[in-house]
């Protein structure tokens, strides 16, 4: 008897269809699963044959294989265990074949038939919608899953559960989507004191999505700012959520609503690897970049992050995507991210402080800064020095705009990005833009061209860096409803460009 089902092998957010089919033939008994399974894809007969004894359901003494075509695929992860328990089922004749081959599994098993969550529904439930199959799956898995309209979802706590439901002796109710808590994050920039100017730099990051860098001293705000830099972007979009929530149901990482409703927030520690930054592993996993695709990846005390690491971001920065090339995987993750980055302006922090300034400056202060490459820091829009807070600021009550305030200009900049290029769906934000198109829509006035052609010629400054001035203006522009770029919006994008800490 030969029956068959399906589930998916994970390829970067790509769940491609796995056709599992289950023989069993006369001949010396056994129980074989091929198809090129990892360690773990092997071990679920161990695991399926124990579970069935638990249920009483003895497997015949005749062979049994299990193949997992394309036969040329990597397999890899315990989340075949549910459909190779049911396909294995449907060629013993104890659930509907027909049903089982209508249907796409996937969920660990318990030694005792409980079916264990699994990281990748919501990609699985993508391509279950595509194949129009039921999606089988832990119980836990559920709300994420059902967040695809289009796929049925049947969530059950255990294999038990499940083949009850495909008999029709106790059918399962479809899952339904997780609620979704409205809830802010509850930091608002009003209480950050002073830094008049880091904030508007957090107002222009969040129009255009510009990557800004900032030295200061510790304790001069430069986190806390970092922190309150996603109260100020606009919501995620349904494409958006779908697909920043796919990344993080890979990586195991969503809460119980089953799909993020917030733009992300990474803050790696510097001591991460270049694994752990870019994606890698044995599961060529996505890594922080990629968490933070259309959310914010802060990185502080920047220079102390290894070189490979910081190095490894240059290519994702342009390109908005990283390829993890492995010998077993060649992958691609999306990691459309803002990137804030934080620095002491040298290693004891105190180069801006005549008082506490040590002998080596400021020779400390250019090594320090000399970890970052001209590349890298060319890469970023906006930079600025955020000074230490004077003690009069500390005693007196909370002024300036709140976030909500600033959030509202923001909104109203990204609609008038999201008009323009509306015909354009590689280009949602100005720092999107290049060639042609960026001239059409940034080139200043007669004034703004010529203190820029000067600012040009004065500091040396990369093409890249023109580039990224007339993107940075051209937000200035939307922030101030012009149509056209002005000399001031110019100057302004120039003076976030040529601070000479940096």
């Amino acid at each position: 008897m030969l029956a068959r089902t399906t589930t998916v092998a994970f390829e970067g957010l790509d769940a491609r269809p796995v056709d599992v089919q289950c023989a069993v033939t006369p001949g010396l008994p056994g129980f074989a699963v091929v198809g090129l399974p990892d360690k773990a894809v092997s071990e679920a007969k161990d695991r399926i044959r124990t579970a069935l004894a638990e249920l009483g359901i003895a497997l015949p003494s005749k062979k049994l294989t299990v193949n997992l075509s394309p036969a040329d695929l990597p397999k890899e992860g315990a989340h075949f265990d549910l459909p190779i328990a049911l396909s294995l089922l449907a060629a013993l004749e104890i659930v509907p074949p027909e049903r089982v081959a209508g249907a796409l599994g996937i969920g660990e098993m318990s030694l005792d038939g409980a079916l264990v969550p699994v990281t990748g529904a919501l990609p699985a439930a993508v391509t279950a919608a595509q194949l129009d199959a039921e999606l089988l799956c832990p119980e836990g898995c559920g709300p994420e899953a059902a967040w695809v309209g289009d796929a049925t979802v049947t969530g059950a706590t255990s294999l038990k559960a499940l083949m009850d439901h495909l008999t029709g002796a106790a059918p399962l109710a479809p899952a339904r989507a997780g609620r979704i808590a409205a809830e802010g994050s509850g930091l608002c920039l009003r209480d950050v004191r002073g830094q008049a100017r880091a904030k508007r730099a957090l107002e222009i990051a969040a129009a255009g999505r510009h990557h800004v860098f900032m030295v200061g001293p510790p304790g001069a705000g430069k986190s806390m700012l970092a922190a309150r830099l996603p109260g100020l972007l606009p919501p995620l979009t349904p494409h958006e959520s779908l697909e920043t929530s796919m990344i993080h149901s890979l990586a195991g990482t969503l809460d119980t609503s089953g799909i993020l409703h917030r733009r992300p927030f990474q803050e790696p520690h510097h001591t991460a690897s270049v694994a752990a930054i870019a994606g890698g592993g044995k599961r060529a996993g996505p890594g922080q970049i990629s968490l933070a695709h259309h959310g914010v990846l802060f990185m502080d005390e920047f220079p102390e992050f290894p070189r490979a690491v910081l190095e490894t971001l240059r290519q994702p920065i342009e390109t908005g995507e990283v390829t993890i090339a492995r010998a077993n995987a060649h992958v691609r993750y999306p990691c459309r991210f803002l990137l804030v980055a934080a620095a002491n302006p040298c290693r004891c922090g105190m180069l801006f402080d005549p008082e506490k300034a040590c002998t080596r400056a400021p020779g400390c202060g250019a090594d320090y800064m000399g970890k970052i490459s001209g590349p890298l820091m060319d890469r970023f829009d906006l930079r600025l020095e955020v000074p230490a807070v004077e003690v009069s600021d500390l005693s007196r009550a909370p002024t300036g705009e709140t976030s909500e305030t600033v959030a509202a200009r923001v909104a109203a900049a990204r609609d008038v990005q999201a008009r323009r290029y509306a015909a354009r769906p590689d280009v949602t934000v100005n720092a999107d833009v290049a060639g042609d198109h960026l001239m059409e829509i940034a080139t200043p006035d007669a004034e703004g061209r010529d203190i820029l052609m000067r600012a040009v010629e004065r500091f040396g400054l990369s093409a890249r860096g023109y580039h990224r001035i007339l993107k940075v203006a051209r937000t200035i522009a939307d922030l101030d409803a012009s149509e056209e770029v002005r000399r001031p919006h110019v100057a302004e994008a120039l003076s976030y460009r040529l601070v000479a800490a940096t």
